[in-house]
This record gives C-alpha cells, structure tokens and sequence, in this order.
C-alpha cells in the first residue's frame, strides 16, 4: 500500500531509485509474504544484513498463519496498483490471484463484508471489519480497468459492497462522532478498536464512491 508514495516521488523527480526501491519491494513482498493459497502474513521479519527470513507473522490477526482480512485487501489493492504504476504483469496476476483466494473463500459472508479475519474461530460470531471492506470495493473498481474478461465481475462486486456498506453499516448522521462507517476492527488480538468507527475505513468508502462515479461517467479512474 505504502508504494504508492514511491512511485509518486519517482514521477516528480525523475529519480528512478525511488521507482527500483518500489519494485523491488513489491516484488520481494511476492516472494515472501504469500503463501501458496495467495493469502499473506502481516509482518515479515527480516536479517538486516542478509536479508534472510527470520519470522513470518501476522500480528493484527487470528494467528501467524491465519488471513487478516485487511492485509488479504492491502494485498489486493497494492498489487492492482503496483500494476498501474508498472505495467508489470506479474502484479497484475498477483492482483488477480489474491482477488480469487478473497471471493473463493468458504467464510467471505453473503454481503462481502468480511470478518476481521477470515480464519477467526468463531465465524459467523466474529465482528466484521468494514475497513477492509471499503477499501477491498476502491481496489475492485480498479482492477476492473485492467482485465476485461473480468471487468463486470469485479464491478459487481464492489457495487455490492458499497450498497451493503451503505444500507448495513453506515453511521447515523450528526452522531457517530461524525463518522461514516460503523462496525470496524483494527486489532482484536491487541483488544483495541473492536467493532467501532475507524478514518481508514471513511476514506476508502469515499474513494471507492468517488471511483464508482467517475468509471460510470468516464470509463477511466486516471
């Protein structure tokens, strides 16, 4: 996700390390962040010197080897965007493949607002996490502009996630502290911010919004 600042330093200096930094990232995230499903861990912890592997976590979620739904979704959207700002083909097939591990998934519910983890063990008993969510429809209607044969596909899904965020989720209006979205999870491991409003998830809801209107008027995000 954080790549993105990378590639904008890039085209505003011209400096290519900022771009070689980025891809190669990406492209060492492919390599030891996923596992043979597509899901991912949260945090990989690396020898400084070598550059070897020491530890593979996933600190905000289930367990180690458990998929927090957020880090499935960063995965989904910083992939889709690693392609834009690349051309890269293996990003937009890592996209591609983290995509079908979220929607194949038996414990993705019926309205596509996924639960905080999707291996949490007392599913449909979980809270959601409607951060994950928001930002799992910006990332769709993105990728719908980059694989025709599934262009429609991806669409629907993000509209459905925006109409289930708006009818199921959304915040009372001049209460909820001024948010938008209810019913988020940043960390239950860390027992904080569990089923409560979260900014991220406000943004993404608006960006996916923003998206859906300028892709029907339009045709294009950029």
């Amino acid at each position: 996700m954080n790549l993105e600042l990378l590639f904008w330093a890039f085209r505003q200096t011209s400096d290519s390390v900022y771009y070689d930094i980025a891809v190669n990232h990406a492209k060492t995230t492919m390599k030891n962040h996923f596992r043979e499903d597509y899901s991912c861990y949260h945090v990989i912890d690396y020898d400084t010197i070598s550059g070897e592997v020491l530890k593979k976590n996933t600190h905000q979620g289930y367990a180690h080897e458990s998929a927090w739904s957020r880090g499935q979704v960063w995965a989904l959207y910083g992939y889709t965007m690693c392609y834009r700002e690349t051309g890269l083909p293996e990003f937009l097939k890592q996209a591609q493949h983290v995509e079908n591990y979220i929607f194949t998934h038996p414990n993705m519910p019926s309205d596509l607002i996924s639960y905080w983890d999707f291996d949490a063990p007392e599913i449909p008993n979980e809270p959601r996490d409607v951060s994950a969510a928001a930002c799992m429809a910006s990332a769709l209607y993105e990728l719908s502009l980059y694989d025709a044969s599934k262009s429609e596909d991806y669409k629907g899904k993000a509209d459905m996630i925006l109409k289930n965020l708006t009818h199921g989720y959304r915040a009372t209006l001049d209460k909820d502290q001024g948010f938008l979205l209810l019913h988020s999870t940043g960390s239950k491991p860390g027992n904080f911010e569990i089923d409560v409003p979260i900014v991220y998830a406000d943004y993404y809801f608006l960006e996916a919004l923003l998206r859906k209107q300028k892709l029907e008027a339009t045709g294009k995000l950029f």
